[in-house]
């Protein structure tokens, strides 16, 4: 009998091509989703394991297990930012000699809790699990017993490695920039409900104001705002007063205020300052380009992947939280506080009542 399952005998199993068992097996594109599963199926069945003698030619480790990467469809969508993340941890994960196997999770398939094929199929050596999903669905993979580490999200009820964004201090340093500029009256717009690292942003602006001393004026501390330049037209609007300068929870953001105020008929950054969180695609092509905090997305998957790795190596320590700094990119859409200026931004109030 046989010692070891090959490539070929699954591919002569399915009546299909090595190279199509190739494709499923390192979670390459080529093989539907369908055949993906049943490639996985078999090869669990029949008990094939990848050799860990052979070596590649280019000197990396032969590929002898899988990695998941598992996040939502929303997520995997949201290409400038997470796109970056992933291609850092294919790069990663390969160079240590693992296949990594990548998986979308819808909505519909997150709220019945089901599970991608690899993982019920128990194919994989280690998960990690980019951005938030739903806590009862990441705690359902947890709960299988493997190695698993989050990436940009975490929750006090998930017990897992996580890696982020220092969220908090980061959105400090941008309200900072603000006060050395001159600014007194900073607004926040945020959807703090959306995620915790949205939450940490808003906190980290609140610690900032009071170490400087400013007031928090509850009607600039928007926390339930919609990436819409109508939405946010209509809240400038009922505001009897602006602030001289906002802090946006994300590029999203931070790019439809500065395109509402503009049409507002205000100028940024003399009447009004934006600065915003990400440095990606939509503040690079606002008009000015907007000031934002830069997340370093390849030392994220670097460092999700490291932690991994250490995670399947050291399974009884104690799972750990990794915070990543950011780096503040000045660009055009913050500058001094208006003086002068500050005559337009009170006249708000009576440019409202007068319909203009």
């Amino acid at each position: 009998m046989k010692d070891k399952v090959t490539m070929q005998d699954i591919a002569e199993q399915l009546n299909i091509s090595k190279n199509s068992v190739s494709q499923a097996l390192s979670g390459k594109d080529g093989v539907s989703e369908d055949t993906r599963k049943l490639i996985l199926e078999t090869a669990h069945r029949m008990g094939y394991v990848y050799s860990q003698s052979r070596k590649r030619r280019s000197g990396e480790l032969e590929q002898t297990g899988n990695i998941a990467l598992i996040a939502s469809d929303f997520a995997f969508s949201m290409k400038s930012f997470f796109g970056e993340i992933y291609l850092s941890i294919e790069r990663e994960t390969v160079r240590r000699g693992k296949n990594l196997l990548i998986q979308s999770v819808s909505k519909q398939s997150a709220d019945k809790l089901a599970l991608p094929s690899f993982l019920l199929n128990q194919s994989v050596d280690g998960i990690l699990i980019l951005s938030h999903i739903t806590t009862d669905y990441i705690n359902t993979i947890t709960n299988m017993g493997k190695p698993t580490v989050l990436i940009d999200h975490h929750h006090p009820s998930i017990q897992a490695d996580c890696i982020l964004t220092n969220n908090r201090f980061s959105a400090y340093e941008a309200v900072r920039h603000l006060t050395e500029l001159g600014h007194r009256k900073i607004g926040l717009l945020a959807n703090t409900s959306f995620s915790p690292s949205y939450y940490e942003r808003w906190e980290g602006y609140v610690l900032a104001m009071n170490d400087f001393g400013l007031e928090i004026h509850e009607p600039w501390v928007i926390k339930d705002a919609v990436e819409n330049t109508d939405y946010i037209l209509q809240k400038i609007k009922t505001l009897p007063q602006l602030p001289t300068a906002w802090f946006c929870v994300n590029d999203g953001l931070g790019f439809y205020l500065n395109s509402a105020l503009q049409q507002s008929g205000y100028s940024v950054p003399e009447d009004v300052s934006v600065v915003s969180f990400d440095n990606g695609y939509l503040s690079q092509v606002s008009t000015p380009q907007i000031t934002t905090m830069d997340v370093d997305l390849k030392l994220y998957g670097r460092k999700a992947v490291e932690q991994l790795f250490w995670r399947m190596d050291h399974p009884e320590h104690p799972y750990t939280e990794l915070l990543l700094p950011t780096k503040l990119l000045k660009r055009g859409s913050s500058g001094p506080a208006p003086s002068a200026g500050m005559e337009k931004l009170e006249g708000h109030e009576t440019a409202n009542r007068n319909g203009k």
